[in-house]
């Protein structure tokens, strides 16, 4: 006996298209990245991880698709754009953990919702929001409860202000883990508590944030009252006793587009200031649009001694003598922080580069490719080789087949 299987149509389409999320309730266009197919794709997919650009619909789209860092772009109109194919790797988490897992980009899939972290959704985009998350949902089987703002996964290395690994690294997306908005969006199931803080992984660096992720969001009347942000502290935007240039720009703090106005009328960027310690009390932070920087935060790139920081206590903190701490000295020697001591550690001459969170995958071979040593990640802004010559490069700067061989491999694990 024969069983006839009659398919429906949009199952029919969708198996036999994999690649393509059907546009049904959507109005979606194809605005891939030039990266698109050098990315890998996904092993697994097992979040789906939430944004807000922090900038305009344009300049968004051009910066994601300029770095391949989002799956879809949802703009103020309720337009989705595609900008990474949805089964391969988009790099939009950056340092990420959740429940001890690390590196979230290899799971998951990156939506952009054009905004801000602490200003509402245009109807349109709620009602295209919802849609592409049930789609996707329906297509990988992700539960409500793994649909998480970046905000909730993304977390710091040590730095000048943290001394240990840290959630509040990004306040992105922040709302969408309000239960009246996720109500709107068709989510009915959010985490109650951070498993890597309860863990002792991390700890908290932004007890404000922590609330607006964590804490009961009762409904109220209407989609303005939804879409309301919690009360923040008064004068969020300027420097006081208990209030750092961190915790007012994060990771934007030495930003040529950060702008910080002086009590005594003086006005600078952040990337011309040296001394964060003797920040007076009354300077007013001014943030630009994330659009116009560029792609790797400053936890995720090659810091120099003496040029963007004084020491390495300074800038790494407790982390500056852990095993996970790289240096690249200028006589071509690499160490790592658990090498050093206390004195050679506060000996390091200007010139000397810092790694922070990062191990070492050894060497490429003619038997040990990138690929070998990394996996998908071996392309990547936040994967660095250190070539023979001592040159330091990121996987988005190489070509596979002309990485000179003993180049060193430098990741996040």
């Amino acid at each position: 006996m024969f069983r006839i299987c009659v398919l429906t149509l949009p199952l029919l389409l969708l198996l036999c298209c994999p690649s393509t999320l059907r546009a049904q309730g959507l109005d979606i266009e194809s605005r891939y990245s030039p990266l698109n197919r050098r990315r890998s794709p996904r092993g697994s997919t097992e979040y789906i991880i939430l944004h807000t650009t922090e900038g305009g619909g344009r300049g968004s789209l051009e910066k994601l698709r300029r770095f391949g860092e989002a799956h879809y772009m949802v703009d103020t109109d309720g337009k989705v754009y595609r900008i990474i194919e949805r089964h391969r790797i988009a790099t939009h988490a950056g340092r990420s953990m959740w429940n001890g897992r690390t590196n979230l980009d290899n799971f998951s899939i990156g939506i952009e919702v054009v905004g801000y972290h602490d200003k509402p959704m245009t109807s349109a985009q709620i009602r295209a929001l919802r849609e592409l998350l049930r789609q996707l949902k329906a297509i990988y089987s992700i539960p409500d409860n793994r649909i998480l703002p970046h905000s909730m996964v993304a977390y710091g290395s040590p730095n000048r202000w943290h001394r240990a690994n840290h959630r509040g690294r990004k306040r992105c997306g922040m709302l969408m883990a309000r239960e009246d908005i996720r109500a709107q969006i068709g989510l009915h199931d959010k985490p109650r508590a951070d498993p890597d803080v309860r863990a002792g992984r991390l700890v908290v660096a932004d007890e404000f944030l922590e609330r607006v992720l964590f804490g009961p969001s009762a409904p109220g009347p209407g989609a303005a009252a939804a879409s309301a942000a919690p009360a923040a502290p008064a004068d969020p935007n300027v420097i006081a006793r208990n209030r750092s240039a961190w915790d007012i720009a994060r990771e934007q703090y030495n930003a040529p587009t950060t702008f910080y106005e002086f009590p005594d009328g003086r006005v600078l960027r952040g990337n011309e200031i040296s001394n964060w310690n003797t920040m007076p009390p009354g300077t007013v932070v001014r943030i630009g649009s994330s659009a116009t920087l560029e792609q790797q935060s400053e936890s995720e790139r090659v810091i120099t001694i003496g040029t963007d920081t004084r020491s390495a206590r300074e800038f790494a903190g407790d982390a500056a003598l852990d095993e996970k701490t790289i240096y690249f000295l200028p006589t071509g020697e690499v160490i790592r922080g658990n090498e050093l001591t206390p004195a050679q550690l506060d000996s390091l001459v200007d010139g000397t580069g810092m790694l922070v969170g990062y191990v070492s995958g050894g060497r490429i071979s003619a038997r040990r490719r990138a690929f070998d040593i990394v996996g998908p990640r071996w392309n990547l802004a936040t994967t660095f080789y250190r070539f023979p010559d001592g040159t330091v490069r990121t996987g988005d700067q190489i070509n596979e087949r002309n990485i000179p061989l003993q180049t060193e491999v430098f990741f996040q694990p």
